[in-house]
């Protein structure tokens, strides 16, 4: 009895002992690992508070400053408009990230909700539309846009952004998680199919809208290739147009601690974004993929 005894408990250390090396080596991997990702973002700050002549001076990059200054900074806003820059971009991601709701959220709760003839049918040819590339798209888009005479407005810019593909089969499948008896509970008591959604439905589903929204927010402030093909005014030049400009007229490419300056200014309010409402992305995009 006393050698079996003896015997589990060894089997038990080593297992303990297994267990945490596994987890030191995990740990150790993890650590690694945000560091290499976590670095890029470090060396983008500290060069931001580098003056050109110590930047300029460096032979050998340092990964500290004795002297750090602000007038990257102020050299950023005064170079170029970066204050119209953030205002026009904070203007198109609120109007589109709206807009790409209501349609998100309506289109979402037909397919999954409403019975009509080809409903599956269209909605397997709307998700095909998902293998279609994005630079044929871009070139259908430029081409509508620029016969319909939006270029240089706002319309111009978000009219292409305000549908999802992905968001509305995302919002879609959630939204067939909700079990069938509400609906025809809700029904039978005379609710309409609107007060349903918004009473019942989006409130279930809350994780997932609070997902698709900020996912959309950053997707609209990190927009470059479309703003820029369609916008040559600078009075709708957005945050990425800022960037090219920054860097074209010269200040941005011999002075990078002034760019990078730029760059940590339009990365802030994404980071606060996101280190705010991680939790909620990771809950809704868990809850939009489970199905039962």
């Amino acid at each position: 009895m006393d050698n079996t005894l003896t015997n589990l408990d060894s089997i038990e250390r080593a297992a303990r002992r297994r267990e945490k090396t596994r987890n030191t080596v995990v740990y150790i991997v993890l650590a690694v690992w945000a560091v290499m990702v976590l670095f890029p973002f470090y060396w983008m700050v500290l060069t931001s508070f580098k003056s050109y002549s110590e930047y300029n001076a460096e032979y050998i990059p340092k990964f500290f400053t004795a002297s750090p200054t602000f007038g990257n900074y102020a050299d950023v806003f005064t170079a170029v408009p970066l204050g119209k820059y953030l205002l026009n971009t904070t203007i198109f991601t609120v109007i589109t990230t709206a807009v790409m709701l209501i349609v998100t959220v309506l289109a979402a709760y037909a397919f999954a909700r409403i019975k009509f003839a080809g409903r599956d049918v269209t909605f397997l040819t709307f998700l095909a539309l998902m293998m279609i590339p994005n630079e044929l798209v871009i070139i259908t888009n430029f081409v509508t846009i620029t016969n319909l005479g939006l270029r240089n407005s706002f319309t111009g810019l978000i009219l292409p952004s305000i549908t999802s593909v992905f968001y509305i089969y995302l919002l879609r499948e959630n939204f067939a998680q909700v079990p069938d008896e509400l609906y025809y509970a809700a029904k039978v008591d005379g609710t309409s199919d609107l007060k349903y959604l918004f009473k019942v439905m989006m409130p279930v589903c809350r994780p997932t809208i609070v997902t698709i929204t900020i996912l959309k927010v950053i997707e609209c402030w990190n927009s470059y290739v479309w703003p820029r093909l369609i916008t040559d005014d600078q009075a709708y030049f957005l945050v990425s147009n800022g960037i090219q400009e920054i860097r074209e007229n010269g200040l941005g490419r011999e002075n990078i601690p002034a760019m990078m300056a730029a760059v940590v200014v339009i990365s802030i309010p994404l980071i606060v974004l996101f280190l705010l409402f991680h939790k909620k992305i990771m809950a809704g995009v868990s809850q939009g993929g489970t199905k039962g």
